[in-house]
Formats: structure tokens, sequence, C-alpha cells
């Protein structure tokens, strides 16, 4: 369903829309039986001319299994959602595989910097590529990048790898993606960071081989 809507393009954005999914389906589902269940008792126990009202205070043991039935129901549910998530949470979290390279992410009030490695493929040197709302990566390859904010909270967000990672302050935060799709697509912050917010929006390009060396020898300092 998700996926309908946003292009997947990372080698985990699939696990994610799956829990998306499962989580959608299930709440769908227990809505909906929900609100069946409400309308037929708005029926059921209407008024009706010469019918005596009853009084119950909920632990006849009758009506209690309305209530421990879907209850132990929901949470059979809500383990398995939770196992689910856990075993993505550890894929896109907790793995990290070698990069092809690593890129500084920055936040600030109201931009995103990255600096990304020059010709000689190595962060922290004279040949760093530096760009604001910008940001280059190859296709098909293991991308690092080391988060950070230099003032407020701020939240790294592609949607299209489903990635959403908060950047704090005093703090470098290192994640990982592998794009499986070229061309370019939104960077967004998802976290209330000030009066620009809404406009601290960027830009990823991602390029085959090709496209990138050219544009590293086109960017890199001269």
């Amino acid at each position: 369903m998700l996926e309908s809507l946003i292009l997947p393009g990372s080698t985990f954005a699939g696990k994610v829309d799956q829990v998306v999914n499962v989580v959608g389906v299930m709440v769908f589902f227990w809505f909906a039986v929900t609100a069946g269940m409400f309308f037929w008792l708005l029926w059921r126990f209407r008024y009706q001319e010469g019918v005596k009202a009853l009084y119950v205070n909920g632990t006849e043991p009758d009506l209690k299994r309305w209530i421990n039935i879907p209850h132990y129901m929901i949470i059979v549910c809500d383990i398995a959602i939770i196992a689910f998530a856990v075993n993505v949470w550890y894929t896109v979290k907790q793995t990290l595989p070698d990069p092809k390279e690593v890129i500084e992410v920055i936040g600030q009030q109201w931009a995103w910097t990255f600096v990304h490695p020059g010709k000689d493929g190595k962060l922290g040197t004279d040949d760093d590529i530096k760009t604001t709302d910008e940001m280059h990566v190859l296709a098909n390859e293991v991308t690092q990048f080391k988060l950070e904010s230099r003032d407020v909270l701020h939240s790294f967000s592609v949607p299209v790898f489903r990635i959403k990672q908060d950047a704090i302050p005093g703090r470098v935060i290192t994640g990982w993606f592998e794009p499986t799709v070229t061309g370019d697509y939104d960077i967004q912050c998802t976290e209330m960071c000030g009066i620009g917010h809404g406009v601290m929006e960027a830009r990823i390009y991602i390029e085959t081989p090709e496209q990138h060396a050219a544009w590293i020898e086109a960017a890199s300092p001269k």
C-alpha cells in the first residue's frame, strides 16, 4: 500500500513498508470490528416500549468475555507487530555494512550541509566537497552518513529510503543506506526546529558511477 504512494528506493525500504502495511491492516481490522460492534449494540439495546433497562457492573462472566477475548487477541497482534518491527529495526539501525562512501550530514537553522569525499575518496582532507541542500550518492552502493546538528534538534528524513534519524546537538550519529534507484528526491527536516522549519528542505541525487565521477570532477576544489 505505502509503496504505491512513495517509491521504495533503498534495500530496506520494502521491509519498512511491510511493517507499516501490517500495522495499517491490523488497525483497520480492529477499527472495523469495534465500529461494527458499537452500531450493533446501539441497535440491539435501543429503547423499546415496555422493556426495562438492565443494570450490569461488568463482572458478569458472560459479559466479561466480550472484553477479555478481544483483549487477548489484541495482545497477540501487538506481540506480532513488535517482533516484526524489531527485526526491521535491527536491519536498519543495528547493522552497519562497509560503505563505498562516507558523507557528513550537518543540520542547522535552516539548511542542510553535506561534506562529500573528493577525488581521494576520503573525508577530512583538503579535497572534500561541501554542498548546501544538495547531497550526491552512488546507486547500488552502501553509503554511510555521519549526522550532527550545529544548533537545535533536527531530523534527517529521506522518504524514498524510508530513513528518519534525529540530529542531536553534541552527538554524531552514524547511519547507512543503499539506494536501488537513480534520480533526485526529497530530503526533509521532520523535527520542528524553529520558524524556518517548513523551508528546511534539500535534494538527494542518486547517480550512476559515471554520473557520480563527473559530478566529483566538476565540484572538486580547484
